[in-house]
Order: structure tokens, then sequence, then C-alpha cells
């Protein structure tokens, strides 16, 4: 099979895509400041910030061995604990999980394995196909929105505990 024609722009485009998830992963991490378990979750979305700034600035670094290797560690531990959450939810959710805890939890770990894996797999081809462009926009895209959407939907908030509901 022949590899697909580089996608004009797409590397503009690929390093707008790493700057936009850096400054999710680096939000995300800021807003763990009053959750009951913050040292952990600032360290769990502060790493894919680094390694998705890191992306941004240069694509080819994710060819390095150490952003390899970190990334894989951090995937591979985010995996686990997903699974972990994600069997926890089948046998008690009782309501949206983003209602739950362990519901919005599992949803970043889920971000962070996709994202790092697509950045993993841009390691072959950096410029990406359509394929690979259409899903880091994707990724890229339905984070924020959603973030945005919860935000304004005070309803949505109303059953979260304090911690969730006093930052931004």
């Amino acid at each position: 099979m022949a590899p697909q024609a580089a996608v004009p722009g797409a590397r503009a485009l690929w390093r707008a895509c790493n700057a936009l998830m850096a400054a999710f992963f680096a939000l995300a991490a800021f807003v763990q400041v009053n959750d009951p378990d913050a040292e952990l979750w600032v360290v769990v979305y502060m790493i894919p910030a680094v390694l998705t700034l890191l992306v941004g600035l240069n694509p080819l670094v994710t060819g390095n061995f150490i952003w390899k290797s970190i990334s894989a560690i951090h995937m591979v531990f985010c995996m686990v604990w997903a699974v972990g959450l994600a069997y926890h939810l089948l046998l008690h959710t009782q309501q949206n999980i983003l209602h739950e805890e362990e519901g919005r939890e599992l949803s970043g770990l889920v971000i962070i394995t996709a994202w790092m894996g697509l950045c993993h797999s841009s390691a072959k081809n950096p410029l990406g196909g359509r394929i690979h462009l259409v899903m880091a926009i994707t990724i890229a895209l339905l984070p924020l929105i959603s973030w945005v959407y919860i935000y304004i939907n005070k309803e949505m908030r109303a059953s979260w505990p304090t911690h969730c509901k006093t930052v931004i």
C-alpha cells in the first residue's frame, strides 16, 4: 500500500492541534488545585501537557527514545487506571458517567491515552495523512467543546462535589 500524500498545511495543522491539546492538558492540571487528590492529577495531566508541547514545537521529537519511553509508560499507567475505573463504573454507576467523579476521571484518562497514542503513531509520519489529521482535529476539539458545554450547562454540574464547581 502506497503512503498517503501529505495533506497541504498538515504540519501547521498538526502543530496547532498539539498546541491546543497542550493547553487543554495544562488547564486540566490547573483545575485540579482543589481536588482531594490534586497532587496525583496535576502530574497525570502535566506529563502529557509537556510531551504534547514538545511535539508541537518539534514533531520529530516523537522519534526520540526518552520521549517515546515517557509517553509509553504514561499511556500504560493511564490505560491500566482507566480499566480499573471503567470496571468500578460498570458495577456502581447510578447516573450519567460525567456526574460520577470516577466517570470524569475515566474521561480524562481516555483523552490522555488517545492523544498520546496519536502522537506515538505520528513518529512514523510526522506530517500525517488525512485520517491521522482528522483524528487529531477531532480529539483536539472534542474535550474543549465538551468542557465549554459543561461549564455553560449549570444543571449538569449541580450534583457535582464542591471541588468540581469552584475552579473556573
